[in-house]
């Protein structure tokens, strides 16, 4: 995904491609009245950091450069990657914090060693100010492509800033690495986002540190092919009152993340994300004769010759007028890098902004990019991909002065 993302930027910058999914860079936003005709680009209208601007820098366990694991992930064509490899080539990752128990399917030779995970996050941000100093850079995001770690619960550690700050001195075992990785960035002011499932920086220790230093925070796990379907077609079943008694998902893919997820405990982080969905959305509990009884059920299988072109397949029955049955079948052949990629282009653009904008902690508005949005404790989380995308572009509004877009419409026709 991470080189998917590098690749396609360099290649934008080059016109050989077009950046297709981004928001920021294809995206428009309504503003005013209908018969305004006010619809300027986004990236015009909002101060966003432009694609010339981004430099890049990752971690991994494995250490070849960015041409390399990106000709060996086989997700985009060699001739495309031959024409940006010098840029590629210079892309080298840091070694890795990284702990096999929390991702079982995966080791490498780049990992870092130190006495305990305090001096593990030291060590990332060492890496940090390296690589600011290196590059020249004068603002940071982190955005979270890694593998899915094992499903956690929140522990006792995870519940202030000082008790965590003690576990990193004590290697408490309950401290992920994607925890490490968002407590440096955030303690050095730099906006976090995750892109995978597993617990990170939405555990109040972290979310405490955001707010006490105005970092941005989004998350978690990237909304792609089969669940974007999901928050697609399910808002349209519940606006017409169609009745769902059950919807069965199963997806195969051959590439890392499906290897990673062949592990029943990192299968489980995965299907907590995609299980909680359809509920949000649907409210069983305001509509029990549609949705209360609704059986869903999400599987998926690790096939090595699928590659990176995963396959996500969907059974819905539905019911309609005086309980009639009737049923749809999804077959969608999609490729997950390729959809993932804009969305870490848009997250990188819209934390650095929110950043600039001294908006501190959790960022819902940035929920349209991920299956299991992080909100404020005591909400639900809008999974609705309509309202997200409305959130989203209401925010925009309100930061430089304009009116929410409600849809009301009542005084075009007094």
């Amino acid at each position: 995904m991470s080189t998917t993302f590098i690749a396609g930027v360099l290649a934008a910058r080059k016109g050989l491609g077009q950046p297709i999914g981004s928001l920021t860079q294809m995206g428009t936003v309504r503003l005013g009245k209908r018969t305004e005709n006010r619809s300027p680009m986004i990236k015009d209208f909002v101060p966003l950091a432009g694609m010339d601007d981004l430099v890049f820098g990752a971690w991994d366990i494995f250490p070849e450069s960015a041409y390399e694991a990106a000709v060996k992930a086989g997700v985009l064509d060699k001739n495309l990657l031959d024409q940006i490899r010098d840029e590629m080539d210079a892309i080298r990752p840091m070694k890795a914090v990284f702990d096999q128990r929390f991702v079982k399917n995966l080791d490498g030779p780049h990992k870092k060693e130190a006495p305990t995970l305090w001096d593990l996050a030291e060590a990332l941000k060492e890496d940090i100010r390296t690589f600011q100093k290196e590059t020249g850079v004068s603002r940071v995001v982190m955005v979270w492509c890694a593998s899915t770690e094992t499903f956690r619960k929140e522990a006792p550690v995870h519940q202030s800033l000082k008790a965590f700050e003690e576990g990193l001195k004590t290697s408490d075992p309950a401290i992920a690495p994607s925890m490490i990785y968002a407590y440096a960035a955030i303690s050095m002011g730099i906006p976090y986002a995750n892109g995978a499932p597993n617990l990170s920086a939405d555990i109040p220790a972290l979310e405490e540190l955001a707010k006490e230093r105005g970092v941005p925070l989004a998350g978690k796990d990237f909304k792609t092919g089969q669940t974007l379907m999901k928050t697609i077609l399910a808002p349209g079943f519940k606006a017409r009152l169609l009745g769902l008694s059950g919807w069965f998902s199963t997806n195969i893919l051959g590439n890392r993340d499906g290897e990673v997820l062949d592990d029943p405990e990192a299968f489980k982080t995965k299907e907590e994300s995609k299980l909680g969905v359809l509920d949000s959305i649907l409210q069983p509990h305001l509509y029990p004769s549609l949705y209360g009884e609704l059986y869903h059920k999400v599987r998926i299988n690790y096939y090595p010759p699928r590659g990176d072109n995963k396959e996500g397949w969907d059974n819905i029955d539905v019911f309609g007028w005086l309980g009639y049955p009737m049923q749809i079948k999804i077959d969608f052949l999609c490729r997950d890098s390729i959809l993932a990629a804009p969305i870490v282009l848009d997250l990188a653009l819209f934390l650095d902004m929110a950043g600039r904008a001294k908006m501190r902690g959790i960022q819902e508005w940035l929920s349209f990019y991920f299956k299991s949005p992080i909100h404020a404790r005591g909400l639900y989380a809008e999974h609705d991909l309509f309202i997200q995308l409305m959130k989203l572009k209401n925010t925009l509004r309100h930061l430089r002065g304009e009116d929410p877009i409600t849809h009301l419409g009542l005084d075009s026709y007094d």
